[in-house]
């Protein structure tokens, strides 16, 4: 009778076991389904739990944050990782600029604060999760990082435990909108910043914002922090990556009592300073944990807000270059029209030179009187634009050629253009911001960015009537497995 029982009790112990198992397999295909999602580890520690409490404390560091002026597009910042009593304030005069900003992509870089690895661990996808909600990743980015190199791959343990990104969300979520994120851990082995620069330089675009998350001085005297946090920004403002580097050694090398690292996150901030080579540094605020009222001064760990921009995107132009070109097509116009004869026009702006298509529109009395354009030229944007004010006057085949007698009432328009993009459906067309030219066979068409907006267009609206009115084709051509569709931006003026 008891090897009986006993029996039942292995067999029923046996099916507990598999049911366990079971449900353990059937909770991890619910997990994948959903996404990988990263709880929180060091909300209630380093900043607070509570939804209300977090979204008001980060308001108020928002509100006191007073920002000089920096560049137009913001490309990268530099910012502090600890407790928010200690850095948040800080934190918030890089994360105030970025309100307004049109970014999709951020790529959060650190260096890991648990533990040592070799090359650098991205979380593939899902998202991160806080008290203001989820932060969903960019998983197509990540995966095209993790493509890139052997060395670049998921290391789940670095980041359970890790703070110095997850700090960093609840600022994004309550600066930008629509974003996704790319999070970045590097193991702290030689090597691991370069491998990270060569496979982020063909991913990032005018939409990604890259983040090094780094705390700078540990544990000086409050004097000493100063002096040693203020060699890392100059450093750091060089945009030289050998002069961080000789810094923070030459430093290493003074022997300043308790001084235990000059920037945790080096290798981070040292990614951003190689990708944003040429663009502009700036010091938003520098402090250390000693400038707050519970702060021992005795031993302190530094922090700074640092911002890299640019004033103009790749391809823009500023006023004085926006007017010269407009100045250039009215000169082309007015003397072709009286003289036939093309004008020997001169250019002593450099970004002029540049290799860009431009449309240019004619209006008369606010009504189209001609327009024509030109992608991907072999010649230099002023002569491009010589070349189309001259035709929208005269090879419009809507209209009669100009005369003389027009050219008072003439209004000039340009449209600088970015390159031609191929995209995969019609349903990445975004309104307002992409002109489009579809081709088909033989048969092509091109509507600059302006026409949907100006005639409050939906997308379907806007791309059918290009189908039609310019392509010569059906109106839901664009839909066609057969039609190529192309994207490009411009900037009007």
């Amino acid at each position: 009778m008891k090897k009986v029982l006993i029996f039942v009790i292995v067999i029923l112990l046996v099916i507990g076991a598999a049911l366990i198992f079971d449900k353990g397999i059937f909770m991890k295909k619910q997990d994948k389904e959903k996404g990988l999602v990263r709880e929180p580890a060091v909300a209630g520690a380093f900043y607070p739990a509570g939804k209300v409490e977090l979204s008001s404390i980060l308001d108020e560091y928002l509100s006191k944050a007073e920002i000089p002026a920096v560049g137009k597009y913001i490309r990268a910042l530099i910012v502090p990782h600890a407790g928010y009593v200690y850095s948040g304030w800080v934190a918030a005069f890089g994360y105030k600029i970025l309100i307004g900003q049109d970014i999709k992509t951020v790529v959060l870089i650190g260096n890991s604060h648990q533990e040592y690895f070799d090359g650098v661990s991205v979380y593939p996808e899902g998202y991160f999760k806080t008290p203001l909600g989820n932060v969903e990743i960019d998983k197509e980015f990540a995966k095209k990082l993790m493509d890139a190199n052997d060395k670049i791959y998921f290391r789940e343990s670095a980041h359970e435990k890790e703070h110095s990104l997850e700090v960093q969300l609840p600022f994004l979520q309550k600066t930008l909108k629509d974003f996704k994120i790319v999070p970045i851990i590097l193991g702290n082995q030689p090597g691991a910043a370069d491998i990270l620069i060569n496979a982020l330089k063909g991913l990032i675009d005018e939409n990604t914002l890259i983040i090094a998350s780094s705390d700078l001085s540990h544990y000086p005297s409050y004097k000493d922090a100063q002096y040693s946090d203020g060699k890392v920004i100059q450093a750091i403002l060089t945009g030289k990556r050998e002069n961080l580097r000789k810094t923070i050694s030459d430093l290493e090398q003074e022997n300043i009592p308790n001084l235990q690292t000059c920037a945790c996150g080096h290798d981070a901030i040292e990614v951003v300073m190689a990708l944003m080579e040429g663009k502009k540094a700036q010091l938003l605020k520098s402090a250390n944990s000693g400038d707050v009222e519970i702060g021992d001064k005795s031993q302190v760990v530094g922090y700074a807000a640092i911002v890299f921009s640019i004033d103009k995107a790749e391809g823009e132009l500023d006023l004085a270059e926006q007017k010269k070109l407009l100045e250039i097509a009215r000169q082309a116009v007015e003397t072709y029209i009286k003289t036939g004869k093309t004008p020997d026009t001169k250019n002593n702006l450099p970004d002029l030179e540049k290799h860009l298509g431009a449309f240019v529109t004619l209006k008369k009395h606010g009504e189209l009187r001609g327009c024509i354009g030109r992608f991907q030229p072999d010649i230099p944007l002023y002569q491009v634009v010589i070349q189309m004010a001259i035709a929208a006057a005269t090879e419009d085949t809507r209209f009669s050629p100009v005369s003389e007698s027009e050219l008072k009432d003439l209004e000039y328009e340009i449209s600088v253009l970015s390159p031609l993009t191929k995209v995969d459906s019609w349903k990445d067309v975004e309104i307002g911001k992409h002109g489009v030219e579809i081709i088909k066979g033989s048969y092509r068409g091109v509507f600059l960015p302006q026409v949907a907006t100006e005639n409050n267009w939906d997308r379907e609206t806007f791309l059918s009537i290009l189908c039609t009115q310019k392509a010569g084709l059906p109106a839901d051509c664009y839909k066609d497995p057969e039609t190529e569709i192309y994207v490009f931006t411009a900037q009007v003026f």
